[in-house]
């Protein structure tokens, strides 16, 4: 005996009746109510039971025997269609040990002592949320045509005079290409430069996501060490002499956060220009040192061309928005637009328009003013309360580096702290081999509130003395 199907009609709606059957029957099926194989009632029988006409109900079983969900006879009657089962999609963990559960591991948040986002406490969402939103407007009423591929030049303008007053660089609008954060700007230049199967100097320890990277590109990775000056050039030009790239954190090395002394600096582009090898300038922090002010960048010194500095608005704004830009040498500056338009274009106009608004204004130097106050109170009040008790940490960059005994297994103290809502991060993670890896922690200080510094700190001490 055949069931009768219930379905609910509303007489008051602007969708018609044949249609609000269809879609009721329609979501029976998928959903599995209706198994393959269910007897329907008839469509005059339907009909009867909903009190409507019956070219209503026989309209809606055109419908869906047109989409091949319902099969009519005259022997067998109507019928839910046979279907092969779909399997239920499921979101899969990433692989454990994968690149991937660890860039969600570093990624994760929000978290105290979370590393690379900016404090939620001096972001400013309103003015930046009204400026997008006027932005938005003004992209919607505008004639639809394809924006610039390098981005728009408003903003490119503002990010050139912004570079030329707080970084040093003197550069035309037209080598600005503006990208989706550093991992847009890293892509778009290996790219351009098309070394693959040749060799990099990375830092040792250096940005995990970067050398994954270069290794994605086909690069050969060769892990430069890091010391209180930076990169060591020397074991660079003894050890990978032929190299044709460095990608190097210059301003505030990552994660240890030297600079790069200037006679480095000088043998690093010297280096470059003899061999025509070429120095990618991770400017990750951009202006925000918290102590004095911050060294010019490595490509205000670059006379030879060999220099592309890569900087975003993650660490300074928001990751949120996904911006960034390049720097090209004026040599590339052709080669990089073309590889923008056909490849990697900017991103959204809108966004990029509110950011060159923020910037013209004047709010994004009055904003890192501001937060370079913030950051630099709560930097000393993490080495105040810490270094009494353990005398290994130091401030490098925008992190608090907490170094641990040989031996001791920093990766899961810091998976540990995750429960409490702690999000240090390993820094053996931060090494090209494990074997030569230093374990130590890495204490965000961005997101470490003066309030809560006390309590995150005793927390994760007992944390550390629970592994020991």
């Amino acid at each position: 005996m055949t069931r009768p199907l219930r379905l609910e009609l509303d007489r008051s709606a602007r969708t018609p009746l044949a249609e609000q059957i269809h879609g009721g029957i329609r979501a029976a099926i998928e959903s599995g109510v209706l198994a393959p194989g269910a007897r329907l009632p008839s469509w005059q029988d339907l009909a009867a039971q909903l009190g409507v006409a019956r070219g209503t109900v026989r309209s809606a079983y055109e419908k869906l025997s047109s989409a091949q969900l319902i099969v009519a006879s005259r022997a067998s009657g109507t019928h839910v269609a046979d279907r092969p089962s779909l399997p239920v999609r499921q979101d899969k963990a990433p692989d454990p040990g994968s690149f991937m559960e660890m860039y969600q591991e570093l990624t994760a948040g929000p978290a105290i002592f979370q590393m690379g986002v900016p404090a939620q406490e001096t972001f400013p969402a309103t003015l930046l949320a009204r400026m997008r939103a006027q932005a938005v407007r003004i992209e919607m009423s505008a004639p639809a045509i394809y924006p610039d591929p390098r981005g728009e030049p408003d903003l490119r303008r503002e990010i050139a005079a912004y570079l030329a007053l707080a970084r040093g660089i003197e550069c035309a609008p037209s080598q600005i290409v503006v990208t989706a954060g550093f991992s847009g700007g890293l892509g778009l230049a290996l790219r351009v430069l098309g070394l693959e199967q040749k060799t990099a100097w990375v830092e040792d320890p250096g940005f995990p996501f970067t050398r994954h990277g270069l290794a994605l590109a086909r690069l050969s990775l060769a892990p430069i060490p890091v010391d209180a000056d930076g990169i060591d050039v020397a074991y660079g030009l003894q050890h990978a002499p032929d190299a044709a790239l460095a990608v190097v954190t210059p301003g505030q090395q990552a994660p240890l956060g030297s600079t790069l002394s200037l006679e480095r600096r000088s043998r690093l582009l010297d280096w470059a220009a003899q061999r025509g090898a070429w120095v990618i300038e991770d400017d990750y922090l951009s202006e925000l040192q918290l102590k004095g002010r911050a060294t010019p960048a490595l490509a205000s010194l670059d006379r030879a061309g060999r220099v592309i500095h890569v900087g975003s608005f993650s660490k300074t704004v928001t990751p949120a928005l996904r911006l960034g830009f390049v720097v090209a040498p004026a040599a590339l500056a052709s080669r990089f637009a073309e590889a923008a338009a056909c490849l990697a274009p900017a991103p959204g106009p809108a966004v990029q328009r509110a950011m060159a608004d923020f910037m013209r204004d004047g709010h994004y130097l009055r904003h890192l003013r501001r937060t370079k106050r913030a950051y630099a109170a709560q930097a000393d009040a993490l080495v105040k309360y810490l270094r009494p008790r353990t005398a290994n940490v130091a401030i490098a960059g925008l992190a608090a580096v907490l170094r641990l005994p040989d031996g001791a297994p920093d990766l899961p103290i810091a998976r540990d702290a995750a429960s409490f809502g702690l999000a240090p991060t390993a820094l053996s993670l931060w090494y090209a081999s494990q074997a030569s890896a230093r374990p130590g922690l890495l204490l965000g200080v961005a997101t470490s509130p003066l309030k809560r510094i006390e309590a995150s700190c005793e927390r994760l001490l007992q944390i550390i003395d629970r592994f020991r």
